[in-house]
């Protein structure tokens, strides 16, 4: 057997060859890929774009007011996931912002609907319940 027969054989797992999809133009001398792609191509958004985004863009601020953008009661639909997370997120902030009687209140009108809640995911129903217990626990209820 040639050495280059041997050296190959013993290899074994390290001997392996792995093919590429993207081009031959990069450079991994250094372990950087340096692609000649260019940063609009990666981003797919253009700089004129994003300096447009960037000029309309003003930063959501959460003050305690997210359960004033939603919808109870609920009714005897199912509810969807992103629906009962904004429930959840309401009722949180307002835990958060130490408004413990709104939040209780808040939850009785999730619950007091036509549908009492049994819409929610299970999950969602309880995470309320416990916030529920803890506002009234601060409130010395």
């Amino acid at each position: 057997m040639a050495q280059d027969e041997i050296d190959n054989e013993s290899a074994g797992l390290f001997n392996i060859s792995i093919s590429d999809s993207e081009e031959d133009d990069v450079d991994t001398s250094h372990g950087i890929a340096n692609s000649k792609k260019s940063r609009e191509d990666r981003t797919g958004q253009s700089e004129d774009a994003f300096q447009a985004v960037k000029r309309e863009y003003r930063a959501k601020v959460e003050n305690g007011e997210i359960w004033k953008s939603t919808v109870v009661p609920l009714g005897p639909r199912r509810v969807p996931k992103h629906e009962g997370q904004e429930l959840l997120h309401a009722v949180e902030e307002l835990y958060f912002f130490r408004r413990f009687e709104e939040a209780v209140l808040f939850v009785g009108r999730i619950f007091d609907g036509e549908g009492g809640g049994d819409g929610l995911d299970k999950d969602v129903r309880d995470l309320l319940r416990t916030y529920e217990r803890k506002c009234n626990e601060k409130l010395g209820r």
